[in-house]
């Protein structure tokens, strides 16, 4: 059982977060395609927080604790490859449009920047080292750490599971370097046959360039190579980039079942109404053509 805490966002911001005492039940994407439940932790004394579960297992998974109400609820399509083919065959799937744009991104890359660049393989513990060493400053200048807290973790456990990962072998991690530093990262543990997009980012100086969608080709790239892997999962949460890249998708929903107190239904009810009001000002910023300008403005 651990902290956790029950976000107000807003487009890429986070504007108020309310801690709450919650265990986690996360689905990973094996128990997804297989469609089983996981075994369900104990409750924290605010509840559970439940982590991309199946959209269609939601009742039993609410079954489990009995007596809590639900909220926070996101439901998205959980975005995956299927990695049982060469990277040619998985190349083959996008667009002659898109092959020629991915290509044309990685040029640029190589042609404006003096020297081009050059992209890093991290697996074993001192590697890991190098690459916490290049990366974590990086990740300080991020909008994901900046605004939403969820940069690359920075903290002696978070070390201390990467090194035990990588000792085992359950470590992939990269690095994109190009103007004599280090532009952006990406984050890779092995569950099984599954890589899990942990964290991908890079700096905001850069993103001009396109230096994530650069690396995470040339990752994709050596990590067919390998031929060990079954799927490479991107996780809870939408994303263009991840779709453009997943080859396939799962429902699946992300909540919070908290215990019925008078606290957790005030908070509950306004996360309600804060979603709706959002999702209403969207709307109407999609219809007025001004929803691209407010997102950048967000992320500023």
């Amino acid at each position: 059982m651990g902290r956790a805490a029950i976000d107000f966002t807003l487009g890429s911001r986070r504007l108020v977060s309310v801690p709450r005492a919650l265990s986690t039940w996360s689905f990973n994407l094996e128990d997804v395609l297989a469609g089983t439940l996981p075994p369900a932790p104990p409750s924290g004394p605010d509840g559970v927080r439940v982590l991309s579960a199946p959209a269609e297992r939601l009742a039993e998974v609410a079954a489990r604790y009995p007596g809590v109400i639900a909220g926070g609820r996101q439901d998205y399509r959980r975005h995956y490859i299927d990695m049982g083919q060469s990277f040619d065959a998985y190349l083959a799937r996008f667009s002659g449009k898109t092959r020629s744009t991915l290509r044309r991104k990685a040029r640029k890359l190589a042609d404006e920047v003096p020297g081009g660049y050059t992209v890093t393989e991290h697996r074993t513990p001192a590697e890991i080292e190098a690459f916490l060493a290049a990366a974590l400053p990086l990740s300080a200048r991020t909008y994901q750490a900046r605004l939403l807290d969820a940069g690359l973790p920075d903290t002696p456990e978070a070390r201390r599971t990467m090194l035990e990962a990588a000792e085992a072998d359950r470590m992939r991690a990269f690095l994109l370097h190009a103007g004599g530093q280090a532009v952006a990262y990406l984050s890779l543990p092995v569950e099984g046959e599954t890589l899990v997009y942990a964290h991908l980012g890079y700096d905001p100086d850069w993103a001009r360039l396109s230096v994530g969608t650069v690396l995470q080709m040339d990752a994709l790239e050596r990590l067919f190579a390998e031929r060990r892997y079954r799927w490479f999962d991107f996780t809870e949460g939408e994303g263009a980039h991840k779709a453009m890249f997943g080859t396939h998708s799962a429902t699946c929903a992300s909540l919070v079942l908290l215990e019925p107190t008078l606290a957790n239904r005030t908070l509950l009810g306004a996360r309600a109404g804060f979603d709706a009001g959002v999702a209403g000002a969207k709307a109407l910023a999609a219809r007025s053509g001004a929803l691209g300008r407010i997102r950048a403005l967000l992320r500023a």
